[in-house]
């Protein structure tokens, strides 16, 4: 792979070709993308959106929105660092072309903001819930009418797919929608393949996948144009990594193995002198042990101990990358940054004791439960109305779904598959709280 083609400007929908040389420095290109972003409605409703308690009361916990707001700060400062140094390496991509260390971080910043979009109410098991609804549940009644491909979309329905899906679709022809760059969308893709053949490697970016049948042709155009290496066979759609992508999941992972783990502290699921031992063990290189001391109670040494853990991490991985950049360039790089980090030891300690303390928490897990139930429900009476509106067998309870609940939900000309992974979308689009007061409004327990 190479820089010039991976830091393409390209839109969906763009008939000219974008030169970063003709673009105006007070706004980049890729700053827009940001911009678009941070401006969707889709962004906005991950202000209530679960990132480690479902429904939380407490002000000090982080929600989906503060926590992408601060995975691409971290991004940002990554994708400078690195960007400086690619820069330097390869001259001829400011003399020639006009990129900017700058672009790294914008480009890195806007996928950042955009990586949790996807998500459905109640965490991870959000995806589960509707995976399982078209797996075992009543949803299983569309097998037979469904493609290989596409029921294994629906069965192991992935927020990272569906994220995709909302940073691309467009309405009007191409000229509504996000528009994001090609390269802000490769940068998003953690995982570039489609659901099936789904053959587990040791490679990360097999893990899951990264796009919806529904958005295949898009995948394609944008993988093509940014030059992403085929790694499939002859039929599948499969790339290795844009090499920023690698830069997201860092600063992903660096936010949740601290700001998690801080989240436990200030809900009292973690003890606080064990989280000062864990954060002193993961900056003891670095840490200034006057300054440390000179704090007068714990709230303002966990503050320094997680700023100086957060800082550490993103020098680390931004080394890594850097030391490993031919090698990514190759699509030869097969693990996270912070898998090659020189902490991976303490990372793995701190990993260890939010999930025994914060995510199996008996908090977490009873909203999960309540999660399932509530998203079930919501699928159940959604594809019962649009099903018999399809065969024209409505009753009367459906007609009230369809011109309530369903009233801007468009069926015509679809396929069994597009109006079913558009519901799913759609369903996994609402916040907790949402999908909460429909399923109680749907029950009967809530009227207004």
């Amino acid at each position: 792979m190479n820089w010039e083609q991976l830091l393409s400007l390209k839109r969906y929908g763009d008939t000219t070709k974008r030169l970063r040389i003709a673009q105006d420095d007070t706004r980049l290109g890729f700053e827009v993308d940001y911009d678009r972003v941070i401006f969707s409605s889709a962004f906005r409703s991950l202000q209530d959106k679960t990132q480690v308690i479902p429904l939380s009361k407490t002000d000090f916990v982080h929600t989906r929105l503060t926590h992408s707001l601060e995975v691409s700060v971290v991004g940002r400062s990554l994708g400078r660092i690195v960007g400086k140094k690619v820069i330097e390496k390869h001259p001829h991509l400011s003399a020639t072309h006009g990129y900017h260390f700058n672009d790294f971080g914008a480009i890195v910043a806007a996928a950042a903001l955009a990586h949790d979009i996807g998500n459905p109410p109640f965490g991870h098991s959000g995806e589960k819930a509707i995976g399982e609804y078209f797996k075992n549940g009543n949803g299983k009644r569309f097998k037979a009418q469904l493609s290989e491909k596409e029921y294994h979309d629906l069965t192991h329905f992935e927020g990272n797919a569906n994220g995709f899906k909302l940073l691309t679709e467009t309405k009007n022809g191409n000229k509504d929608g996000l528009r994001l760059s090609y390269a802000t969308l490769g940068a998003f893709t953690k995982y570039p393949k489609e659901s099936l053949p789904h053959k587990p490697t040791t490679e990360i970016a097999d893990k899951k996948f990264g796009y919806f049948q529904s958005e295949k042709i898009i995948f394609k155009d944008v993988a093509e144009e940014l030059g992403l290496i085929e790694s499939g066979k002859s039929g599948d759609i499969h790339f290795k990594r844009h090499p920023l992508t690698f830069l997201v999941e860092a600063a992903d992972d660096i936010c949740y193995t601290i700001i998690d783990f801080e989240d436990g502290i200030n809900l009292g699921l973690i003890d606080e002198s064990f989280a000062l031992e864990y954060l002193i063990k993961l900056v003891k290189n670095n840490i200034n042990t006057e300054k440390f001391h000179a704090l007068t109670n714990t709230q303002s040494r966990l503050s320094y101990l997680r700023s100086l853990a957060i800082n550490t991490l993103i020098k680390d991985a931004a080394r890594v990358f850097i030391e490993n950049e031919e090698a990514i360039l190759e699509g030869n790089f097969h693990e996270s940054l912070l898998d090659r980090s020189n902490y991976t030891a303490q990372i793995k300690d701190i990993i260890s004791l939010s999930v025994e303390k914060i995510y199996q928490s008996q908090e977490v897990i009873e909203k999960e439960i309540a999660g399932y139930k509530i998203i079930a429900t919501l699928l159940d009476t959604y594809t019962k109305a649009i099903e018999n509106s399809v065969k024209h067998e409505e009753t009367n309870y459906d007609q009230l779904i369809l011109n309530s609940f369903l009233k801007d939900f468009e069926v015509e000309e679809k396929s069994t598959y597009q109006w079913l992974i558009q519901l799913s979308s759609e369903v996994a689009s609402l916040t907790d709280g949402n999908a909460l007061r429909t399923f109680q409004k749907l029950s009967g327990s809530k009227l207004g």
